[in-house]
């Protein structure tokens, strides 16, 4: 898989996560990228899920995409 390949997927996967959690904010998807913690973290805040159902939920959409 190429860069823009992976670029596309994380693209796919960023607007499922829109859907998905639509009170994150496009600052708060951007941590996914790189500071996962953080990202959780607001999950968490906004939804009060724990982490490792929001990560189960994620993985699911990576799968899908």
């Amino acid at each position: 898989m190429n860069q823009d390949q992976a670029e596309g997927k994380f693209q796919q996967l960023k607007g499922k996560l829109k859907e998905t959690w639509g009170r994150l904010s496009d600052d708060d998807l951007a941590l996914y990228e790189g500071q996962q913690d953080k990202f959780f973290g607001k999950v968490q805040e906004k939804y009060g899920v724990m982490r490792e159902e929001a990560e189960k939920r994620i993985r699911e959409m990576q799968k899908a995409a």
